[in-house]
């Protein structure tokens, strides 16, 4: 409801703007955009009650003042419910919040059936948020209660509010939802250029990039500013598609039509840096973050791009500075909170790191990424807390650092050359290669989440992070130091590593490509190279796990357990082998024979092992196993040989 002007004498209306400043002045003024918002408790009919500063950092939520007799003044609550019915998950808040008589509300309420919560508010709270000369009035608000958008008004402005909150939803990830969003201010109004260009980013990011072309083309068609807002979508989509002189072409022609617009500019940029040109990259950087003519979205992207780039030089402090500001436009993307904390990390400032990442877990719902070096710098600050762990790994370190300087390997005082040693595996340096992703840190993510469930398997034994990276600082060991496999090899030798991973992060137009080589440190040979697409980052917990599976398979296929049979009575049998050496319940293991020589024209040849029994692994203890007989040839005897059997069943 929008309350009309009415004409005063010329003396009344002197009055009645005092009174009114009067008024703003004693209740407060509203709050903006940026600021935070007042903490309210109301209660809907059934008395159930409702307190903004409940909400969770990574819920928006909308608060709808309307008045419930006014149909103009629910037009924007009818798309909410729908939105609301399709998408049940609860990171869309919506509170409608009406002063209107209770009848009132509970004829809308009855009418509508709405998917969220109807408020009564007895007025202050409408006082609060200004909410009373214009209804509807709509407040987005974000993390830590503070006012992301505020709008007033409906017909045009619900479409207004519904792109906002598509934008904002991308930023979440939550690209169904968005591209829902767009849609419902497309079939309000075809012609709305904004929601059509939504819709097409949310298609970039769900990887669909045909249709994002397909929208983006018509768009570009459009006449008016419809041209230039087409042809900066299709130039992201050729820089996706890895098209990059069209991607450059067309950019540049939005960089001369419409200065004003700036992620023509990130577009520019992300070409530029995987074409290593990275004083232009970053020049091009700076345009865009100058820009005005861009979404909230956009202009944390350009923020927080800048930031990466200047992290990608040492440059921590500036990179700061760039990440709080990409927070400040666009609190929802995450990557530029956990970018600070992973700045933080590299300057081993493990308080902010940890504070950085925790905020960006709570605000990024699932997000597993922040979550894990969250965990791991937790572990860090527990060890600078641990005087006693912190001295062994000082020892451990001295002596590490002391027998490769003196080209030793690690002693072994072990004469039994069948029975297998514990199989220890390190990640050396798995270098970051390619574009300028949009998290930093992320051959951290995959070396540390390839590093749990490889520890997880219980088959193999991954060197402490902590350890490695003291020894190479120690040995002022970096990058173009571990590129020579000589001083891989050394590494993986002094601290009995029998498997030395190194590779590289590729980051591609539209993928990200990880490339693995496992060295083993006693032969000098590469045991298994790994190439593989990890596919957006929403795919990436399935991704690794598939990874880690292939990882775990090429070492046991290259490093089957062996052992001995220590004992056997009737159908079980006791094996030298327990969870310090890898084994697991489960496992399967041949018992063989050696057979004798063969010569074959002037060439003696080793005889291939004969099979006599199978054995199944039920238990496991620290360095002995109970394994049950499942199949035999004949009696077991103690100093029989078995070696694990990694074929399917």
């Amino acid at each position: 409801m929008r309350y009309a002007n009415t004409m005063l004498p010329k003396g009344v209306t002197g009055l009645v703007i005092a009174l009114v400043w009067s008024t703003i002045a004693s209740a407060g003024a509203p709050p903006s955009a940026g600021q935070p918002g007042p903490d309210f408790t109301l209660k809907d009919a059934k008395g159930t009650t409702y307190v903004l500063s409940e909400v969770k950092n990574h819920q928006m939520a909308v608060l709808y003042f309307f008045d419930a007799a006014s149909r103009p003044s629910q037009e924007g609550l009818a798309y909410l419910d729908s939105l609301k019915k399709r998408f049940s998950d609860d990171s869309l808040v919506v509170w409608a919040i009406s002063r209107s008589p209770a009848d009132a509300v509970a004829r809308y309420t009855q009418q509508a059936a709405p998917a969220f919560p109807i408020l009564l508010d007895p007025g202050d709270v409408s006082d609060q948020y200004g909410a009373t000369a214009i209804l509807p009035t709509v407040f987005v608000m974000g993390p830590d209660q503070n006012v992301l958008d505020v709008f007033q008004g409906g017909g045009k402005t619900t479409e207004v509010l519904l792109v906002r909150l598509a934008e904002r939803t991308l930023s979440r990830k939550k690209h169904d939802m968005a591209k829902a969003m767009a849609d419902t201010v497309i079939a309000k109004n075809p012609e709305n250029i904004e929601a059509r260009a939504v819709k097409g980013y949310a298609e970039i990011k769900s990887g669909h990039l045909e249709k994002a072309e397909a929208i983006f083309e018509e768009v570009a068609a459009s006449p008016g500013p419809g041209e230039v807002v087409g042809q900066e979508g299709l130039s992201a989509v050729y820089a996706q598609k890895g098209e990059d002189d069209k991607a450059l072409a067309l950019a540049d022609q939005v960089t001369r039509k419409a200065p004003k617009r700036g992620f023509a500019h990130v577009v520019k940029a992300n070409v530029l840096y995987r074409r290593n040109q990275k004083t232009a990259a970053g020049n091009e950087l700076k345009k865009a973050v100058g820009k005005t003519a861009s979404s909230p979205h956009q202009q944390a992207v350009a923020l927080n791009k800048y930031g990466r780039f200047y992290a990608s030089v040492g440059k921590h402090e500036k990179a700061r500075e760039l990440y709080d500001q990409a927070v400040a436009v666009d609190p929802y993307f995450v990557e530029a909170t956990s970018n600070k904390g992973m700045s933080y990390q590299r300057e081993g400032r493990w308080d902010q790191a940890l504070d950085a990442y925790s905020k960006a877990s709570g605000i990024g719902a699932g997000e597993a990424f922040t979550a894990l070096l969250a965990k791991k710098a937790q572990q860090m600050i527990e060890l600078q807390k641990d005087a006693d762990q912190r001295r062994q790994i000082d020892r451990l370190v001295k002596d590490l650092a002391e027998r490769y300087r003196k080209q030793q390997a690690a002693p072994s005082a072990d004469t039994d050359e069948w029975t297998s040693r514990p199989l220890v595996f390190a990640f050396v340096d798995v270098q970051e290669k390619g574009g300028l992703a949009d998290r930093d840190g992320m051959s951290t993510i995959l070396t540390a989440q390839l590093a749990d469930h490889l520890n997880a398997s219980g088959r193999v034994k991954v060197v402490d992070r902590v350890v490695l990276d003291r020894l190479l600082s120690e040995l002022n060991l970096g990058s173009s130091e571990l590129a020579d496999p000589n001083t891989t090899l050394r590494l993986g030798r002094v601290m009995a590593a029998r498997i030395m991973a190194t590779g590289t992060l590729f980051t591609m137009p539209g993928d990200t490509l990880v490339s693995l080589r496992l060295v083993d440190t006693e032969t000098s040979a590469i045991a298994k190279t790994l190439t593989r697409e990890l596919g957006p980052e929403s795919g990436w917990n399935k991704a690794l796990l598939r990874l880690n599976r292939e990882v775990l398979a090429a070492l046991v296929d290259g490093y089957p357990l062996q052992g001995y049979v220590v004992q056997a009575t009737g159908d079980q049998a006791l094996i030298n082998l327990g969870a310090d050496q890898g084994m697991v319940e489960g496992t399967r293991l041949d018992v063989i024979e050696m057979t004798k020589p063969i010569v074959y024209k002037g060439r003696t040849l080793k005889g291939l092992p004969k099979v006599v029994a199978r054995l199944e692994v039920v238990s496991v203890e620290t360095d002995l196993c109970h394994a049950r007989i499942i199949k035999k040839e004949r009696d077991l005897k103690t100093d029989d040989k078995v070696r694990e059997n990694s074929s399917p069943i």
